[in-house]
């Protein structure tokens, strides 16, 4: 039985897309996604892929654009930084084949190369995770029927950051069952400045939504791994607590204060050595990662915990629900 298929790759025009569709080599329906905030220029992509663009509210939505304007039962999600092997397309369409008529999704197989001649390091380490993730959209094809009954992607959550986890989650709540398959693709690290653990931060906001969407245990029905979150608020609140019991000591002459002071600042300094060396051990422990992992590890509680609480302000309303969007504008 032949199954057909369409390949969404929603982009910000990175040169990985350029290796991608070299890689796909015309075999198969591709449809990008241009999700640039600027399109003043025209994505260089070869003259049978399709291009579409997308809404510029990030990955959810531009891959909602995407399996909306396919023409297949079948939709394969791809990342534009993703490098599928020779065989993939075909690979694909037999997992496609051989899925039956209640599985809604199957998931490729990932690899993430990590360096031979010493520890990852922390970036690598977050990359590295991709590789045993469960229902990543890195590579991950879905059926339209499956999609369409959920809505799609929810669009609130604007990162490539839990979205894909989300929807899984909804398509098995709908009765769909979701599989692993055998094509295989290579997700290379790309190059990161030093302070990309703060960047990633920002997902704090959006695991307040899926908090207040899914209850206190979401993260066990979501099926993803318990995080720091608590220990950054204590840590947190005792680096506030110490800078607060020291500005009260000033204006008082009783002991107190700075006794306060002193035992909320070794608090905040236990908790954060704990934190920093965490993050150290398993890596190259070179100056370069061992400075920037206790630099980052002062900053974090404190910017997830402020993350947390904006997502948390903004998404206290926010309820469960099939995602709406306008319809997608025409292919070219």
């Amino acid at each position: 039985m032949i199954i057909g298929f369409t390949v969404v790759v929603p982009t910000l025009g990175r040169p990985s897309l350029a290796r991608l569709l070299h890689a796909l080599g015309g075999r198969v329906e591709v449809l990008v996604v241009d999700d640039r905030a600027d399109r003043d220029n025209p994505l260089p992509v070869p003259a049978w892929v399709g291009v579409l663009p997308g809404p510029a509210r990030g990955p959810a939505a531009a891959r909602n654009a995407g399996w909306r304007a396919a023409r297949h039962d079948w939709v394969a999600f791809l990342d534009d930084d993703v490098l599928p092997d020779p065989d993939w397309p075909e690979r694909l369409a037999e997992d496609l084949a051989a899925a039956p008529a209640g599985v809604g999704g199957v998931q490729g197989d990932l690899r993430v190369p990590l360096p031979a001649d010493r520890r990852p390091t922390d970036w690598e380490r977050t990359t590295a995770g991709l590789a045993t993730g469960t229902w990543i959209t890195a590579d991950m094809a879905y059926r339209r029927a499956a999609l369409a009954s959920v809505g799609g992607f929810d669009e609130r959550l604007p990162r490539a950051f839990r979205e894909d986890a989300e929807l899984a989650h909804r398509v098995q709540e709908a009765g769909w069952s979701l599989r692993r398959g055998t094509r295989r693709a290579t997700h290379p690290v790309r190059p990161e400045g030093p302070w990309v653990s703060l960047r990633a931060q920002r997902g704090n906001a959006d695991d307040a939504l899926l908090r207040r969407l899914y209850g206190p245990r979401w993260r066990a029905r979501l099926g993803i791994p318990a995080g720091r979150r608590h220990r950054h608020a204590v840590i947190t609140a005792a680096g506030l607590a110490a800078a607060g019991a020291a500005l009260a000591a000033l204006g008082t002459s009783r002991p107190g204060w700075r006794g306060v002071a002193g035992l909320a600042a070794a608090g905040w300094a236990a908790g954060t050595a704990e934190f920093a060396a965490a993050r150290i051990a398993p890596g190259p422990r070179d100056v370069r990662e061992m400075s920037t992992m206790v630099a980052t590890s002062v900053a974090i509680p404190p910017l997830a915990v402020a993350h947390w609480l904006r997502g948390w302000w903004r998404w206290r309303a926010a309820r469960p629900g099939p995602v709406r969007s306008g319809p997608a504008e025409a292919v070219r």
